[in-house]
């Protein structure tokens, strides 16, 4: 603590008369004295004295600030009553992190280029580039690595990408619009294999797996179109497949079979050999489905909706007809569900939703592993790499996102989650067991 400065008050009283007397023959101290009192008019002080004042503060200063550096270089330093030295703000080296919780930070490059909504994303070439399609009626392909853009698909649509697909060889690709038209390109050269035009607006266009086919969704028609890849020829047109307008649909792994998903909450599958419905589930859900995959068994078919839940259905030995859905994952977004993904090992499932998050789910388990934030608008496609180390998200903001999800299971946050849900579970076995006694 600095001393106090010659005189002050407290240091004039503990003056005796003598000492008074002297005090008053200082010019400079009398008046401090006159100033401080308000007894008697002030007197202009000397320049030489103001100096000499000036000089002796100036000094008291250097020797406190001194001090304080030396005590907090000191270890050994008391110094409480000292703050403590002010620590420089320093930028942080990973400048890439998301609005992520604090336990929960997933590294991630955010990819630049479209200029309106990005509609739909996929992975291709062994998880090196990225596919995307954007209602700024473009097709671009991404360089995964840098994010840069490799190429734009020209000639391009003449109105807004809904959606597109590329073959399991990632030698081509398809993309839908608003102009009613589908449209096929090389994916290595660019060039524009066909067109391919509808008298209805196109909603969802995947290929088949083994590329053979493209399944297209029909809006007006409330159908699907099948048609053979090579040379456009139809092989099925189904209007009326549904009571409303269609949302998505997609091929099964073994290109045999075609899910389907409505505005009127209806799932249907429809072979393509037979030529025929083989199943429906009425009321799926409890809202809009927005869309569909299937695992890469062919045994389960996950759906997702605007209720804010997403089923996952065993298509495999129709059990839902006396169960229901076998898995319905809750409680992982605050509002509609857009899309879902599963990984190729049906480890995991992806979704991205209106709540701008992409949530990964535990398909074993059946709950929310974690939530990716970081998009400023709905999430609207969602995609996983081969590798399972990363997911790629498309939005409304314009971007889309690369996520690292390699060390997952080592992040705290999923960590504490993994500990409450067994706590959880020990708890719920503890219950069930007090009970049957």
């Amino acid at each position: 603590m600095a001393s106090q400065p010659p005189g002050a008050p407290s240091s004039a009283k503990a003056l005796d008369q003598d000492g008074k007397a002297a005090l008053r023959r200082s010019n400079v101290q009398l008046s401090s004295l006159h100033i401080r009192d308000g007894a008697h008019r002030p007197r202009k002080l000397p320049w030489v004295a103001l100096v000499r004042a000036c000089g002796r503060f100036k000094l008291l200063l250097l020797e406190v600030r001194r001090g304080r550096l030396l005590s907090s270089l000191n270890p050994l330093a008391v110094g409480n009553d000292l703050p403590p030295p002010k620590k420089h703000w320093m930028p942080e080296k990973a400048a890439f992190w998301g609005d992520q919780e604090p336990l929960s930070k997933i590294p991630f490059k955010i990819m630049r280029g479209h200029q309106h909504i990005v509609s739909s994303c996929h992975f291709c070439v062994d998880d090196t580039k990225v596919l995307s399609g954007s209602y700024d009626c473009t097709v671009k392909l991404w360089d995964a690595v840098d994010g840069s853009i490799v190429r734009n698909f020209e000639p391009g649509p003449g109105a807004p990408v809904l959606e597109c697909s590329v073959t399991a060889d990632s030698r081509r690709i398809i993309a839908a619009s608003y102009d009613k038209t589908v449209r096929a390109w090389d994916l290595e050269t660019g060039k524009l294999l066909w067109k391919l035009s509808h008298e209805t607006f196109i909603v969802s266009c995947k290929f088949s797996p083994d590329g053979k086919y493209v399944v297209s969704g029909l809006d007006v028609d409330r159908g699907i179109c099948i048609t053979d890849a090579e040379d456009t020829t139809t092989v099925s047109h189904i209007k009326d497949h549904h009571r409303m307008s269609v949302t998505a649909c997609c091929f099964d792994p073994d290109s045999q079979k075609v899910a389907s998903v409505s505005l009127d909450r209806s799932i249907k599958i429809w072979d393509v050999t037979s030529q025929a419905t083989l199943l429906t589930i009425t009321k799926a859900h409890t809202n809009a489905i927005s869309n569909c995959c299937f695992t890469f068994s062919g045994h389960f078919l996950c759906t997702s909706s605007w209720d804010k839940t997403l089923k996952i259905w065993n298509i495999h030995t129709g059990e839902f007809r006396n169960r229901g859905a076998c898995v319905t994952l809750m409680q992982g977004h605050e509002g509609s569900v857009s899309s879902c993904h599963f990984a190729r090992d049906t480890s995991f499932l992806v979704s991205g939703g209106f709540d701008k998050t992409v949530a990964i789910w535990d398909v074993g388990e059946g709950y929310r592993k974690l939530s990716l934030k970081g998009h400023n608008d709905w999430v609207m496609d969602v995609a996983i790499s081969n590798n399972k180390k990363w997911i790629l998200s498309a939005s409304k903001d314009k971007t889309m996102r690369l996520w690292n999800i390699e060390e997952i299971d080592q992040i705290p946050l999923v960590i504490e989650y993994k500990k409450a849900r067994g706590l959880k579970l020990k708890q719920k076995e503890k219950k069930e067991t007090y009970l049957k006694l």
